[in-house]
């Protein structure tokens, strides 16, 4: 009953004195504006002004309308302004999961750069160790994926930010230390080192030892990159980490680097995002920094 011009009608009215002036504020012919108010007092069965000479005197109702426009008009405002933000891509939220485990120290860094640039983006991080990133996206709990593997599917965009190699990680004083690089057989006598992760989304499994057939002696989840860096760097047990990731943190431990294999196993990190959403300027403008290194 009671529209946004009604109450834009009242409050300019109040602010100007007179209807011919409210009319030129808000565009319109008086004619328009007198109906309009005319059909809402028939509908309520109130009138909202009187004249008294050459003025217009607000009666109760229209006192009441009048206070109600100015509590509701800025507000309405507000969302319109917000409303337009976020269409254009200024405001928003990015809630990042990760599959990465070890991509932590990687993604602060770019978080770093956006935050600064997108100060209306409300941003949360979910990383957890047995997290179904597909699912999450399909139901729109994430905006964005890492992850080294990338989802095949038509509505998902998988965007390519850099390629690695994945490297075995043992002690220094460790017998295989002094290798270049290793065969699947030569874990099966070791303690392996992981993040606790299912072994079919461990590329250490799934691209190195079970196509051979081998299982290493020992498999020891741990979720602390650091506890894991420094049980092999004390020697009891070997893990696996990207060689970027490796090169960040070998001056903070002792420890040496193999290929598994004798050309490495070679991966991709991916940023996932709904194809719906990959043209979100602030999700664009993260994705570019990601990509810039």
């Amino acid at each position: 009953m009671i529209e946004r011009h009604h109450l834009a009608l009242l409050h300019n009215l109040a602010h100007t004195g007179s209807l011919a002036a409210a009319a030129e504020k808000l565009h319109l012919t008086q004619s328009a504006l007198t109906h309009s108010i005319r059909k809402l007092e028939q509908a309520a069965g109130v009138t909202l002004w009187e004249k008294q000479g050459r003025k217009l005197q607000l009666t109760a109702a229209g006192r009441y309308l009048l206070a109600t426009s100015a509590d509701v008009l800025p507000r309405l405002e507000a969302a319109d302004l917000h409303i337009k933000a976020l269409a254009s891509g200024r405001l928003g939220q990015l809630r990042i999961g990760m599959e990465c485990h070890p991509c932590y120290e990687w993604l602060l860094t770019h978080l770093g750069k956006f935050l600064p640039r997108w100060p209306g983006v409300e941003l949360d991080v979910i990383q957890r160790f047995r997290f179904n990133g597909r699912e999450a996206l399909e139901q729109h709990a994430i905006d964005m994926l890492i992850t080294s593997d990338p989802i095949d599917a038509v509505h998902l965009a998988n965007i390519p930010v850099f390629n690695y190699v994945l490297k075995l990680i043992t002690a220094v004083q460790h017998p295989l230390a002094e290798r270049t690089w290793i065969a699947p057989e030569d874990l099966a006598d070791q303690t392996l080192f992981t993040f606790p992760v299912d072994i079919q989304r461990l590329d250490v499994f799934t691209q190195f030892l079970l196509p051979a057939g081998v299982k290493p002696v020992a498999h020891k989840p741990l979720e602390a990159l650091e506890i894991m860096l420094l049980l092999v760097s004390q020697g009891r047990g070997v893990c696996t980490l990207p060689d970027w990731l490796a090169a960040k943190v070998q001056h903070d431990y002792s420890f040496t680097t193999l290929n598994l294999g004798t050309n490495g196993v070679h991966k991709t990190l991916y940023l996932v995002v709904r194809q719906s959403d990959k043209e979100v300027l602030y999700i664009e403008d993260f994705i570019r920094l990601c990509r810039d290194g």
